[in-house]
């Protein structure tokens, strides 16, 4: 099993060799990431009988008139239910970088005539928010997903408002069990310049919440330290008795 790091980066080498996808100034993950399996979580009805969303966005304190963007959105389960929640004075925005789970959740804010909701086609490395728009950025059961979380966390940074909060929500884990350690998501967020605000068990959600802010400024891509794992040490030898 791998443990992670307590102070998220040492200069050692990485564990998991990965060519970066293409030429670039940022660092690669040195960790698993997990397939895309389904645009599904749960069924909605299961997850409505434990408040998931109703938790989490009390817990995030969403309010009426705030705007919100829903990343990995899905099926929808958690934009029908903010835009609920944020009302027709505020905004939401449902994007997904998988084509047809868009077009699927676009037909369905049109057929529930959500007229507080846009969705829209992210790319995998990049979520193409505009700038300085979000009070909340909600992640739910994705952020394993993303193969290179520091040009993503880097590239949201500044659609966020002054006192906007990024929240995840994710099982804890390791990545390629579709979950995320909470020391691993707050060293990556760190990485970046996000500062945690909060970590909450998140039961009814399957794990744990945790919110971060962007503070200073934003890093250079080139001069981000990339967060190692490494083996465990050996287990000390133990004596046999007869």
């Amino acid at each position: 099993m791998l443990l992670l790091l307590a102070a998220g980066c040492d200069g050692s080498k990485p564990l998991i060799k990965r060519e970066a996808e293409k030429p670039g100034p940022f660092p690669a993950a040195d960790r698993p990431v997990a397939t895309i399996v389904s645009a599904r979580w749960s069924n909605e009805e299961a997850r409505d009988r434990l408040r998931e969303a109703a938790q989490v966005m009390d817990k995030a304190e969403i309010r009426r008139g705030m705007t919100v963007a829903d990343i990995g959105a899905g099926e929808g389960y958690y934009t029908i239910r903010l835009a609920a929640r944020v009302g027709e004075d505020g905004r939401v925005l449902a994007e997904d970088i998988v084509a047809a789970t868009r077009d699927q959740l676009a037909e369905r804010v049109s057929r529930e005539r959500l007229d507080n909701v846009s969705v829209r086609l992210g790319e995998a490395a990049d979520p193409k928010l505009p700038d300085a728009s979000f009070d909340r950025v909600l992640m739910v059961h994705m952020y394993h997903e993303i193969a290179q979380p520091y040009e993503f966390l880097w590239r949201l940074r500044p659609s966020l408002k002054p006192n906007g909060l990024v929240v995840v929500v994710d099982a804890n884990r390791p990545t390629q069990a579709h979950g995320t350690p909470p020391p691993l998501l707050a060293c990556e967020f760190a990485a970046v310049g996000y500062v945690q605000v909060s970590q909450v068990p998140m039961r009814s959600a399957g794990g744990y919440m945790a919110t971060f802010r962007a503070e200073g400024p934003r890093p250079e891509p080139a001069a981000i330290k990339p967060c190692r794992l490494q083996s465990p040490a050996p287990a000390p030898a133990r004596t046999m008795h007869p």
